[in-house]
């Protein structure tokens, strides 16, 4: 069985994924303890090296064990790729019997990254943002910004205050064009209470002096230990939350390159916010690499909701 994007959007939803992600990272950061292990090896990335500099794409497998299903997706990242009219990001997922190892379906990967990627944001947002915060200001205006924008709006309604910066003025046109988002500079939008950052940038575009001192920053994009989107004085004055230590100190160039170290994951607060407190003044930064549980929980979705037809 194959499902196509197509198909894939008409099966997901918000509303169904948003309370299965947060089981996931909840099981995921419970370890042992969890009802169902998680058994997630890192992922492993191979460079493409078909040219030099910031088009060199890369290629990664993510295979992972989780409830009564298996599943492993392959994804790609060529950044050139904005340039030719194609997706940067392109996925296929595989999903498997846990019992008898058998192939349930094959679904196109690339809608599920982008949506998973946000609702993992989205639940982050919730749970580390009391609801006094009003304003969002996005770096960046990709599918991954306009994405979380829309999951942001699902789970907290209250964030009215929109701000967008992005490098190419066309793009941010066209993202406010008939919203009310404001497209301003990037010291405004990083001046709001909390702050998406979904670049492809190599280098750091968010200083630390721009910031509010109790300003959330979720961060999505640099994936990979040598680049990175937000600068040192971000990552030094932040509480440090992650979907996973081990990942996020492998995988972040924010984290590697700034000699940074997580100081908990969501997974951990989500399930016991006594236990694992996060300061309530201050600066706290959730940074985002991705995990392929998230994938599993939302092809699962996407499987049985096609099932169910």
């Amino acid at each position: 069985m194959y499902i196509p994007e197509e198909e894939v959007r008409s099966l997901l939803t918000w509303e169904a994924l948003f309370p299965a992600i947060r089981q996931a990272l909840i099981d995921f950061s419970a370890g042992p303890r969890a009802n169902h292990i998680v058994d997630q090896p890192p992922r492993s990335i191979l460079r493409s090296n078909h040219t030099t500099g910031p088009n060199n794409g890369w290629f990664a497998a993510m295979p992972v064990i989780y409830q009564d299903v298996m599943a492993v997706k392959t994804v790609t990242f060529f950044p050139g790729n904005a340039n030719l009219g194609l997706h940067t990001h392109m996925a296929i997922i595989e999903l498997l019997s846990r019992t008898t190892g058998q192939p349930l379906a094959i679904m196109d990967g690339r809608l599920i990254t982008e949506m998973r990627t946000a609702a993992v944001s989205a639940v982050a947002l919730d749970a580390l943002v009391p609801r006094g915060a009003r304003s969002l200001g996005i770096l960046g205006s990709g599918v991954q910004a306009r994405s979380h924008l829309a999951a942001f709006r699902l789970l907290r309604p209250d964030i009215a205050d929109v701000r967008i910066w992005s490098r190419t003025p066309a793009h941010v046109e066209a993202f406010a064009a008939g919203t009310q988002i404001r497209a301003t500079t990037i010291e405004e939008a990083a001046s709001a209470d909390v702050v998406l950052v979904a670049t492809a940038s190599p280098t750091p575009v968010l200083m630390g002096r721009w910031l509010k001192p109790d300003a959330l920053v979720i961060s999505v994009g640099a994936v990979g230990p040598t680049v990175r989107e937000l600068d040192d004085e971000t990552l030094h004055t932040s509480y440090i939350v992650a979907e996973s230590r081990h990942a996020a100190e492998r995988e972040s160039g924010d984290i590697v390159l700034s000699n940074s170290s997580v100081q908990a994951e969501i997974g951990e607060i989500l399930s016991d916010p006594a236990s694992h407190p996060f300061p309530k003044k201050g600066r706290v930064l959730f940074k985002s690499v991705g995990m392929a549980i998230e994938d599993l929980v939302a092809a699962k979705l996407v499987w049985q909701a096609r099932q169910s037809r």
